[in-house]
């Protein structure tokens, strides 16, 4: 989706559902936050454990969304559906193992995003038989289609209408927690597929260097900047959009299609 025709459906909603508008905000806002600053978390907790104190010192291993939020990229994650916190500074003339601690602490935000979309969406799973009446699921499509990012269930309840649904649904008050399980699950879904690009200053670029060239490849800040304003002129025109939208259907289907064979719900 485009940023006008995003920000054309923020209003309307907003114009014709004030409440469901104001409601999926607050549980956008929360999602958002806690995955970007978790994400933040990773990076600085793992760089201190592999002997660099730069973060630390300068309190980036904290929850205080202050220390984390970049504007444009929280503006991003609003009107794109992706985007990135401040990046954690890193001195790495401490860490022993240039290359090694290097590509640890570049993959430890996208670890926590994928841990945490994985435990989401599995909690979803397990909720998804106390929301939802099971002749409802049945008639609908199975599981899958209350759960997955373009399914019935996430349209229902992203959208804040789920109390005009309560006749389908064994536990009314599931919604609230459900609702959050989803949102949360494919932000950090996003989020991690997103940062695994191999653009810098994007953590991909650090893993895809550290990995196949060895460490060798160093940019001089002009450099970083330049490239920062390229990947942000890639994202409005929504060549990024296309892919991550591609990518997060398939990585999440086949997660969850994973999940409920599991549990034997596929």
């Amino acid at each position: 989706m485009g940023i006008l025709n995003r920000l054309s459906s923020y209003w309307s909603w907003l114009t014709t559902d004030p409440i469901g508008f104001i409601v999926y905000v607050v549980y956008f806002a929360a999602s958002v936050l806690l995955a970007l600053i978790l994400h933040e978390v990773g990076h600085a907790y793992v760089a201190y454990q592999c002997g660099d104190p730069t973060a630390k010192m300068l309190g980036r291993i904290t929850l205080n969304p202050l220390k984390h939020l970049d504007p444009i990229g929280t503006a991003c994650m609003v009107l794109l559906g992706f985007g990135w916190a401040k990046p954690v500074p890193v001195n790495p003339r401490n860490f022993s193992d240039y290359r090694r601690d290097d590509f640890l602490v570049s993959i430890a935000g996208i670890t926590v995003n994928f841990t945490l979309f994985v435990l989401a969406l599995a909690l979803a799973v397990g909720f998804n038989g106390l929301l939802w009446k099971p002749e409802v699921i049945e008639a609908n499509g199975g599981a899958k289609e209350f759960l997955s990012s373009g399914g019935i269930g996430s349209a229902v309840l992203l959208s804040g209408s789920g109390s005009n649904y309560t006749r389908f649904m064994l536990h009314p008050w599931v919604q609230y927690i459900q609702r959050f399980l989803l949102m949360f699950a494919y932000m950090n879904l996003a989020l991690a597929i997103f940062n695994l690009m191999p653009f810098p200053p994007l953590d991909g670029f650090h893993i895809f260097n550290d990995i196949l060239l060895g460490g060798k490849l160093r940019l001089n800040p002009q450099t970083f900047q330049i490239a920062r304003t390229v990947l942000l002129a890639l994202c409005f025109t929504g060549i990024f959009g296309r892919i991550l939208s591609f990518l997060n259907d398939a990585i999440g289907g086949a997660v969850l299609n994973l999940l409920l064979l599991l549990v034997g719900k596929a």
